[in-house]
């Protein structure tokens, strides 16, 4: 089998996604350009040779609607023959597209792809795909599942009253996630993988923006003032055992950005001069209840581990999607995974989470936290929607 190598990760900063933040006016397809941009500028490849680029949207109505890739590629420069799509796994879009991109690289359909991901938060709000839609589930569905399945927000509790995860654990984690990230970008950890994005105004000028915007100074009495975020008082007899804990502090902040990945056949990357990075070692997707909805990246973290035969203790650095604090902790406690080696750079909740752009940009981070550490193997974990879970391990090569 050929091995699919990663040349070169970028993505945009990100930006606050409720309407207010420095890329609010940023087109989607412009957003995504940048990346496919920057791949093709900082490697020198010809565009052309490009075999395909897919791309993770998980809102795929208004500006990213019909096929937002194939825009977004036009957008960027690239010749009209390459072509593009766009796929939803929800919030592991993207990291799905770095799978199928491998594994076109690995079964021989494709030797050169581009993997990637946008989400526009503040232009193309959460829940938009769903709108003026009564009923989501249909007969079957229901009959199956009669007191219905619930929102994220309320699955975090779920996870967290299972896992026994206390509110000061909560609070804890995302003070760390906070720390982090302050920290990382103090010393220049995100350098590499940021693109500036152009922002055009109303006059006609433009300006740069190149910083992450979700970084806050953060404190645990902060944290600890903040009030539950999903309290449901409908469901408190359903749920007795839910003691409300997760806050604004505690989950994944709504963002604007995107990531894009440039994946290669080693031995057409050879050819073209291409310096590998790294390589997509294992690629896994795994299902679970779907009422607890972010509980897969426990299973997903086994199969991905067998798949590759590796143990736990072979895995250098983690990046697992904080989509909520309980999430990893709860994934952390089942695997008795080191959290000293998950998100050393910090997650979403420092971050952001911009939903279909999210796979690639943790993708991103991971890699060169692999590098910035001198470390070989590691592992990229995504809770989604219905209870859905990817994972991909990385071999670090140079």
């Amino acid at each position: 089998m050929r091995d699919a190598v990663i040349v070169d990760a970028v993505r945009t900063p990100l930006g606050k996604g409720k309407g207010t933040g420095a890329l609010a006016t940023v087109h989607p397809v412009d957003l995504l350009a940048t990346p496919l941009r920057a791949l093709v500028e900082r490697t020198g490849i010809d565009a052309g040779l490009v075999d395909d680029v897919i791309v993770g949207t998980v809102s795929q109505v208004g500006e990213q609607a019909f096929n937002v890739g194939r825009r977004a590629v036009l957008a960027a420069g690239f010749p009209e023959r390459v072509p593009a799509t766009t796929v939803d796994r929800q919030c592991g879009s993207s990291q799905q597209a770095i799978s199928f991109a491998a594994q076109g690289i690995q079964a021989g359909a494709y030797d050169l792809v581009i993997a990637g991901g946008v989400e526009s938060m503040s232009r193309v709000p959460m829940g938009s795909p769903a709108a003026g839609a009564w009923d989501l589930d249909g007969r079957a569905f229901a009959e199956r599942y009669p007191e219905g399945l619930v929102s994220q927000g309320v699955a975090a509790e779920l996870i967290a009253a299972k896992w026994n995860v206390s509110r000061q654990e909560l609070d804890d984690f995302g003070l760390r996630s906070q720390e982090l990230a302050r920290g990382a970008a103090g010393w220049g950890a995100f350098a590499r993988e940021v693109v500036p994005v152009t922002v055009h105004d109303e006059n006609g000028g433009s300006h740069l923006v190149h910083a992450d915007e979700g970084l806050r100074a953060t404190t645990l009495e902060g944290l600890a003032a903040l009030r539950p975020a999903f309290v449901d008082e409908r469901l408190e007899a359903r749920f007795p055992q839910i003691d409300w804990s997760i806050t604004a502090g505690t989950s994944s902040q709504i963002t604007d950005g995107a990531a894009a990945l440039l994946i290669a056949d080693a031995g057409r990357a050879a050819e073209l001069g291409l310096h590998a990075r790294a390589r997509v070692h294992t690629t896994a997707v795994e299902a679970d209840d779907p009422l607890f909805m972010l509980t897969a990246v426990i299973p997903v973290t086994y199969k991905a581990l067998a798949k590759a035969g590796l143990t736990l203790r072979d895995i250098d650095l983690f990046e697992v999607n904080e989509a909520f604090a309980s999430v990893v902790l709860a994934w952390a406690r089942e695997t008795g995974a080191d959290l000293a080696k998950v998100n050393v750079n910090g997650g979403a909740i420092a971050l952001g989470h911009p939903l279909g752009a999210s796979g690639a940009r943790l993708a991103t981070t991971l890699l060169n936290a692999l590098e910035q550490r001198d470390k070989r193997y590691g592992m990229q974990i995504m809770c989604e929607a219905g209870g859905i879970a990817n994972a991909t391990i990385y071999e670090r090569l140079s």
